[in-house]
């Protein structure tokens, strides 16, 4: 998996029980994306520059053999041969995600040549989960509820689950035992961003440099003003929305003619991420007592501590108390959506995504 932040691929070495379906992690491998890669990847999702599919095909290129390296560094570790794995799950790099617009059915890209993938690694590569949900008018994400549901559900229970990656996206679990969810707006996307801009660094660690400022309380109140948080769910979101010319836009509103401290936009965007998750679990699981967090999101206190002044009958605490590693949730969703193809059952959630039916997601390409 390597999601919107853009920081490189984790790969997981998953093992299901063949009568439960219970999940066993074996092994993970994080491998950061080089920066000509990320640098190509941003670029296409900025619609920058010309010759989109030259380069656009030379990128799915790129990804893939890091995909691979991860892949084979992963099994060595584990000391597991490639013939012993059943398939590999593999997601491709987001560059754009528009469903439903323009003809009435939309796209999403997830640039992967799975082909060659297959190649490098001596493994059945099953890829592209998202189109045949967007085909069946669904919004092809987030897909990870399903996999929430089926590892973490309990009825009897209302639970969420929370993945904080580039965009944080919501799981709702009842105590029926149904599943809902959706897209909350920005996770870390907005908050790395700003912080390579003002910093240097790629990310803001642990939160210190958000909690170190105040929050601007009419730059927060203009981007919550954007409809896309009002909307109702079925949604999901992505850089094609939230990025840093959404950003500009917003801090050149400024009523003020003295320019906002850094340090003031970067507590603001993290109050935006913790609001907008409040928000959305307010509304739509306000039984729910318990909430699990995973993506690195989990690893940025600051924003856990607002998010549980804004919950504070909610107990928030990470994937890890339930033995599935925070850093690891969201590839072995994609494990598991692999193994969900080879079974030849459904993948999707037609509560979350809004597609017409239950559908079988991905195609494979043969070791």
């Amino acid at each position: 998996m390597s999601g919107t932040s853009l920081d490189g691929v984790d790969a997981v070495l998953a093992s299901f029980d063949q009568a439960t379906g219970q999940l066993q992690l074996r092994g993970h491998r994080h491998l950061p994306f080089p920066s000509p890669l990320r640098e190509a990847l941003l670029s296409l999702n900025r619609r920058d520059g010309s010759d989109e599919l030259h380069r656009s095909a030379l990128a799915a290129n790129a990804v893939s053999e890091i995909y691979a390296v991860a892949v084979k560094t992963l099994l060595h570790t584990a000391g597991i041969e490639a013939q012993a794995v059943a398939a590999l799950g593999a997601h491709g790099q987001t560059v754009r995600h528009r469903p439903g617009e323009f003809d009435g059915t939309g796209y999403t890209i997830q640039l992967l040549n799975g082909a060659r993938l297959a190649e490098l690694t001596g493994i059945d590569v099953i890829c592209d989960f998202r189109s045949r949900d967007v085909a069946a008018g669904g919004q092809g994400a987030p897909l990870v509820p399903a996999f929430h549901h089926a590892v973490f559900g309990k009825t009897g229970q209302a639970l969420s689950v929370l993945n904080i990656g580039g965009i944080a996206n919501l799981t709702l679990l009842d105590e029926d035992g149904d599943v809902s969810g959706f897209d909350t707006g920005p996770g870390n996307s907005l908050l790395d961003w700003w912080s390579q801009q003002h910093t240097g660094e790629p990310y803001d660690d642990d939160g210190q440099w958000s909690a170190s400022g105040q929050v601007d309380q009419p730059l927060l109140d203009r981007l919550l003003s954007e409809p896309y948080f009002g909307a109702a769910p079925p949604k999901s979101t992505g850089r094609d929305l939230f990025n840093g010319d959404w950003l500009y836009r917003k801090l050149l509103a400024h009523p003020s003619d003295e320019p906002l401290r850094p340090v003031n936009v970067q507590a603001t965007l993290c109050q935006l991420t913790a609001k907008t998750i409040a928000d959305g679990h307010r509304q739509h699981l306000p039984q729910g007592e318990k909430m699990l967090v995973c993506g690195g999101g989990a690893l940025n206190s600051d924003l856990l501590r607002r998010l549980a002044l804004l919950l504070p009958k909610v107990e928030i605490t990470s994937t890890d108390s339930r033995s599935v590693p925070c850093m690891q949730v969201e590839a072995a969703a994609f494990a598991w959506l692999a193994r969900q193809y080879r079974k030849h059952q459904p993948g999707n959630s037609v509560q979350v995504t809004g597609a017409a039916g239950l559908r079988i997601l991905g195609c494979q390409y043969p070791a």
